[in-house]
């Protein structure tokens, strides 16, 4: 239906059709991709334009078309996805949700260039600059992508509403319809555990203690870092050492590590973080960044006195997140900031920008990096993830806490050497027919683009096992920042 590598319309085809003058008008996509093209009305929705990116401002596409005076429908293709601005009216059509643009403005017989001086000649039909007003300015003769305000208004009203939702809604609703949830007897061996936790495809479990009746805490893959860095100590950790290391003693090395590494004296067990189904989901999100914990298990007794309990769930923000998205879904006009890019909100961490000097540095590695640097990276920065670049900063893979369990496939953990295995060899471990885990040439990542609008970061971090997204450069996938799960759930973003 659709000719994805059509020419541009014929002036003279539309102008003999119309019988009017044609008007220039410079359509513009500014959210980035590698192939955009316009389709709309003004073709009889037959053909596809393609759109070329502005010099200078790689994420921002345009076509300029001449049109007659009247109101157009279009949409763009963006990467084989049909796209719609929702920052522009919009209409529902034959052909779904299109932008509409009304021209009526008579052809300007002066050029209209981008600026007085530039560093290169251009002809008009370049950058129209009016149509770019909104997504590029000019500052020292370099078109460079404008940063739009975040209305204050549309801000509280956004935060408000989603406050409404989360204290009106409770932790029930997180339950899927069915599912299991993995508990772990505190006795188990950590070999044992290792192997559950890799073969069931989770990341953390619950722990049962059998003979006090009660759930006491979790292990996840990051026990599994602290145990493969601790009890290997660099060199070859043997399967007899796990195999001798039960749970609950794991846990009880682990307050001795801490000691250590605290200098204090005494360290106390942590309690379990936990919540009943009736808990606001305000409570639940409070309750887990307070604690800064990535799951709280959702635990229910029938009893007054909390015996017997029972184990419904793990949740996390990230379910909670798309509580919101589904919630929201198909009423985004009561959230104003979800169409605004996540580049005009404080959230995440950046790479400061030449000649600034209040950025924080990006935690990041080389795919030939050992694994115990990137296990250590994982500790020290306190991460969930650890993005994997090339020479030039590009985007290759990202290395997770819960790719530590990989190393339980086929016993590899019994035969190497973390200062000898690297990060690529790490991740092949994981690699086969049915895994999710391999390295593949980042298919694997969790990436957007500063132009990206809030929705999409929101639809993507909601997915389960997604903790951290890497913002990229367009077309070269230059690491540009981070943002996390938890960037979105801090009060001092004031975001949610």
């Amino acid at each position: 239906m659709y000719s994805l590598g059509a020419d541009s319309v014929s002036e003279s085809s539309v102008g003999a059709a119309t019988g009017v003058n044609l008007i220039p008008a410079c359509f513009v996509w500014p959210y980035g991709g590698t192939s955009v093209f316009i389709s709309g009305s003004f073709t009889r929705w037959t053909e596809s334009i393609p759109m070329s990116p502005v010099e200078g401002c790689p994420l921002v596409f345009q076509a300029i078309l001449s049109l007659p005076p009247g109101y157009h429908q279009y949409k763009f293709f963006v990467d084989g996805e049909w796209r719609h601005d929702e920052r522009l009216p919009i209409v529902s059509g034959n052909y779904g949700i299109v932008n509409i643009r009304r021209l009526i403005r008579e052809p300007d017989p002066f050029p209209v260039t981008l600026a007085p001086e530039t560093p290169r000649s251009r002809s008009h039909m370049d950058v129209d600059e009016e149509a770019l007003e909104s997504v590029v300015t000019v500052i020292d003769d370099t078109l460079q992508e404008a940063v739009p305000n975040v209305s204050s208004v549309d801000l509280e009203v956004s935060r408000r509403r989603i406050s409404v939702f989360l204290s009106t809604h409770t932790a029930y609703e997180l339950l899927p319809e069915s599912g299991k949830v993995i508990a772990l007897d505190v006795n188990l061996p950590v070999k044992q555990a290792f192997h559950i936790l890799y073969e069931q495809g989770i990341t953390v479990a619950p722990l049962w203690d059998f003979c006090n009746a009660q759930f006491v805490g979790v292990i996840t893959a990051s026990d599994f870092v602290l145990i493969l860095r601790e009890l290997g100590h660099g060199s070859n950790l043997t399967e007899e050492e796990l195999e001798t290391h039960t749970i609950a003693a794991w846990k009880e090395g682990k307050m001795h590590i801490k000691r250590q590494t605290d200098g204090n004296g005494r360290v106390f067990p942590r309690r379990l973080i936990q919540a009943g189904p009736y808990d606001s989901l305000k409570d639940l999100s409070v309750k887990i960044m307070q604690n800064d914990v990535a799951t709280v298990p959702i635990i229910h007794s029938a009893s007054q006195d909390g015996s017997f309990p029972q184990l419904l769930h793990i949740a996390s923000l990230s379910g909670i997140l798309k509580c919101i998205c589904r919630h929201f879904r198909h009423s985004s006009s009561l959230l104003p900031i979800l169409q605004q890019p996540i580049c005009s909100f404080p959230l995440g961490t950046w790479l400061p920008k030449i000649g600034e000097s209040n950025g924080r540095p990006l935690a990041m590695l080389r795919p030939n990096a050992s694994l115990n640097s990137a296990l250590s990276l994982l500790i020290q920065a306190q991460v969930s993830s650890i993005p994997i670049v090339d020479d030039n900063d590009s985007l290759l893979d990202i290395y997770s806490r819960s790719d530590i369990t990989a190393l339980a496939k086929d016993k590899a953990y019994a035969r190497i050497q973390l200062d000898e295995m690297s990060i690529y060899q790490a991740l092949q471990l994981g690699q086969d027919a049915s895994s999710p885990h391999g390295f593949v040439n980042g298919q694997r990542c969790h990436m957007c683009l500063r132009s990206d609008p809030l929705h999409k970061v929101m639809e993507r971090l909601a997915n389960p096992g997604v903790r951290r997204l890497v913002i990229v450069e367009a077309g070269s996938k230059r690491v540009e920042g981070i943002i996390s799960l938890s960037d979105l759930f801090r009060d001092q973003h004031d975001i949610i």
